[in-house]
């Protein structure tokens, strides 16, 4: 099970504090975010996780290492100062020969209490897609919401990032399953965004769907981070044996 971690952005609206540091590494309860990621991953049965970095990456992998002591083989490639957008620095891994058939995408600053495992494991026993999307029954309520389900709610039937249609009830949850061969019509070196490939995957009725019970985090902004550090700490710690 490989998952791809998007962490090359800037993190603008995190400054002044992303100037010195990049997002994925930011403190969260006492740890670097890295830290509590890698560990969730890991948890859900990942075992290769595929970081694309740029903006003050050489400090991911130093924190990151080989990932072993997160229960996981970490890797890196590394867009440098020519951001390729999130599409294109999925093509980077491929141009790198990485990817698998089938594998996760999910960001670097999102944090999400589901199993990650599920969108791979719905792809991998439904040969008629090629994604499955996770999402969450939104409403508009964190952020705007972007995806229509079909009446059964197995499959996304429209993503459309800033939409405004109220059938958009679902947001994109931040972790989608995709096949290798989606990228197959992007030329290396290609400048694009991965919602353009969920568009495109939901307007062909091929993006299963996966709804996840709970809100999601993230450490975009200074008050997704206070609230994702008031979930962690609140969380019953584990007893040792």
């Amino acid at each position: 099970m490989q998952a791809v971690v998007l962490a090359g952005g800037l993190g603008t609206r995190m400054l002044p504090r992303t100037e010195r540091i990049p997002k994925v590494l930011l403190d969260v309860a006492g740890r670097p975010f890295v830290a509590w990621l890698l560990e969730k991953l890991a948890s859900c049965g990942y075992r290769e996780v595929i970081f694309c970095i740029g903006h003050l990456g050489e400090m991911v992998v130093a924190e990151v290492g080989d990932g072993m002591r997160f229960g996981v083989r970490a890797r890196f490639v590394d867009e440098g100062k020519n951001l390729r957008g999130t599409g294109g620095a999925i093509v980077l891994v491929r141009e790198q020969g990485l990817l698998e058939d089938d594998f996760l995408v999910t960001y670097g600053d999102s944090w999400l209490p589901f199993d990650y495992a599920e969108p791979l494991a719905k792809l991998r026993a439904r040969p008629e897609l090629d994604g499955v999307m996770s999402v969450y029954d939104n409403d508009s309520k964190w952020d705007a919401s972007n995806v229509e389900l079909t009446s059964d709610g197995d499959r996304v039937l429209r993503y459309e990032k800033g939409g405004k249609d109220a059938a958009l009830r679902y947001i994109d949850y931040g972790a989608t399953a995709v096949r290798k061969r989606v990228f197959d019509d992007r030329p290396d070196g290609a400048v694009f965004g991965f919602d353009s490939i969920q568009h495109s995957l939901g307007a062909r009725g091929v993006m299963g769907a996966t709804v996840a019970e709970h809100r999601f985090f993230e450490i975009g902004s200074p008050q997704g981070l206070a609230d994702l550090e008031a979930h962690l700490v609140a969380q019953p710690k584990k007893r040792a044996t």
